[in-house]
């Protein structure tokens, strides 16, 4: 029997968590979250057929998702799990949630990562697959930084080089072994039947599976929560780090201290910036040290985590309650705030506006003075 490529971090008797890949990319596209989901999970990642350490014949021509999920079972049979949670991105969150959905009594939670419950015409993926065929995967590699990420740093970085390096040394068949499963896989009718406790993050940039494709399986999977993250692509756990480490780990240690810790840090950097973060760490003290994990934990790891308003929509109603207050300091640092959660100077203006018929026009005064100030800086 052949064996997909895959390796195991973690505390051995910790809870099994398997991590899927996307097509055209290795385990590594795991790299960036792995520290802090080993840090309570057993951890598997593993190679698609052709891709990393896997070899090609793992899957042949015409191969389905079902083939590929089934691998992936027999790697979790082969450890002695009998239940265990499940992250994937793109194809390897299709077959994490054809897992959920026809072996519903193996997954105990799921989080689909940029991901789809259908992935476009079939003749597309034919296409694509014939034409690695024919031309191999070098077309496919000159045009993958667009398809793959929003930031451009994240294409020049480490991370980026890596993961294009391990597209331009994947094995033609066992690419297209998979752009055949791709091209058939169609989960829709089945989104019902899943019923582990499920995550859906979408990026708000990806352009191979654009945010709809999350809503509709968060709309069609019974309970599932939506997180959408500003300014990432189509492999948001490279482009945009923090933010799908703080989703996961919330995710999957919803009820723990040190998970609400390590997701509110997650979004706290993403939100506020590293810069503010590591000031306010430097300034803690004995006398304050309670109160900065006290925020860490409930006010970020617990509130601006919920999945049930996006981070535009929080910076709006924080800036509107800090003008109301006159907490101008405040104010300040979440004009800086709103503007990395993508708001534009004309929408914080139309906050501000907003703000003076319900919180009196000498406050709204104040906020335009300060926002004009932090936004001109921001611009120096």
């Amino acid at each position: 029997m052949t064996e997909l490529h895959h390796r195991l971090d973690g505390p051995e008797a910790a809870a099994p968590l398997i991590l899927g890949p996307s097509l055209g990319t290795s385990l590594s596209v795991w790299n960036p979250q792995l520290r802090a989901l080993a840090r309570d999970h057993r951890v598997l990642r593993y190679d698609l057929p052709g891709h990393g350490g896997s070899p090609a014949g793992a899957a042949t021509a015409g191969a389905t998702v079902a083939d590929l999920a089934r691998l992936v079972l027999n790697l979790v049979d082969a450890q002695g799990w009998e239940r265990f949670h499940y992250a994937g991105v793109s194809l390897g969150g299709a077959i994490g949630a054809h897992l959920a959905a026809h072996h519903p009594d193996r997954v105990a939670s799921l989080a689909l990562v940029c991901s789809s419950a259908r992935f476009g015409e079939p003749a597309a993926w034919r296409a694509r697959a014939e034409q690695v065929r024919g031309q191999g995967l070098a077309a496919l590699v000159e045009g993958a930084p667009g398809r793959w990420f929003a930031d451009p740093g994240t294409a020049d970085g480490p991370a980026g080089k890596a993961l294009l390096a391990d597209l331009a040394a994947t094995d033609p068949e066992g690419y297209t072994a998979c752009c055949d499963a791709l091209a058939s896989y169609d989960l829709r009718g089945d989104l019902g039947r899943i019923g582990a406790p499920t995550l859906v993050v979408s990026g708000r940039e990806d352009a191979p599976t654009p945010p709809s494709h999350g809503r509709e399986l968060a709309d069609g999977i019974p309970g599932a929560a939506l997180t959408e993250i500003p300014g990432a692509g189509h492999l948001a756990p490279a482009d945009r780090p923090e933010e799908v480490t703080a989703a996961l780990l919330g995710h999957l240690s919803p009820g723990t201290d040190g998970a609400r810790h390590a997701a509110g840090m997650g979004v706290r950097r993403a939100v506020l910036g590293d810069a503010h973060v590591d000031r306010a760490i430097a300034r803690t003290t004995p006398f304050t040290a309670h109160f900065q994990d006290f925020i860490t934990r409930y006010a970020w790891g617990e509130v601006w985590t919920r999945p049930g308003l996006d981070r535009r929509t929080r910076s709006c109603i924080t800036l509107t309650a800090m003008i109301a207050l006159g907490h101008h300091d405040e104010f300040a640092m979440h004009v800086r705030a709103a503007v990395n959660n993508g708001l534009t100077d004309d929408e914080i203006a139309e906050v501000v506006l907003h703000s003076a018929i319900y919180c009196g026009v000498p406050a709204a005064n104040s906020a335009f003075a300060i926002a004009q100030r932090v936004l001109a800086d921001l611009k120096d």
